[in-house]
């Protein structure tokens, strides 16, 4: 028997593999300690503030919606005056009438029109309340503070 060869087949060559139905849970682990870290971090620093006394303005609640292109500024520099961004000579002083007769006829035109009050730091508090009170009796739904990123 010399040109034959004898293969012998054992029961175990020709195994059928099962499939693994395993959900691998170790990413989703990660991610929960990443927001877990995050929430920590982040947590003390939303509960901030100061207890001041805040001075007594007549104004209702502005509700938020609305958004327009340009904003109208009201400024009120150091001494108290008023400047408003529109007419023909923005750096003029307005009165106090002045600027509810034309924001008043500016948000019938346009009611969707943001608007802002640029206080200087030297004023005192009071003079930018009463101008966010002027501008919410001129109609104004929404009135925005501005001010300067730190340096």
């Amino acid at each position: 028997m010399r040109g034959s060869t004898s293969i012998r087949r054992t029961g175990n060559a020709r195994r059928a593999r099962r499939q693994v139905a395993e959900i691998n849970v170790v990413p989703y682990i990660d991610v929960m300690l990443v927001l877990l870290v995050i929430f920590m971090i982040t947590a003390p620093l939303l509960q901030t503030g100061v207890d001041i006394d805040l001075p007594d303005a007549n104004a209702n609640p502005v509700p938020s919606d609305g958004e327009a292109v340009e904003p109208l500024v009201l400024s009120v520099d150091s001494t108290g005056t008023w400047f408003l961004n529109v007419g023909d000579n923005p750096e003029a002083p307005q009165t106090q009438e002045e600027v509810f007769l034309k924001v008043s006829a500016i948000m019938r035109r346009e009611p969707n029109r943001r608007v802002m009050v640029a206080g200087d730091s030297a004023v005192a508090y009071r003079e930018v309340v009463q101008a966010m009170a002027s501008l919410q009796s001129a109609g104004v739904p929404m009135v925005g503070l501005m001010t300067e990123p730190p340096q």
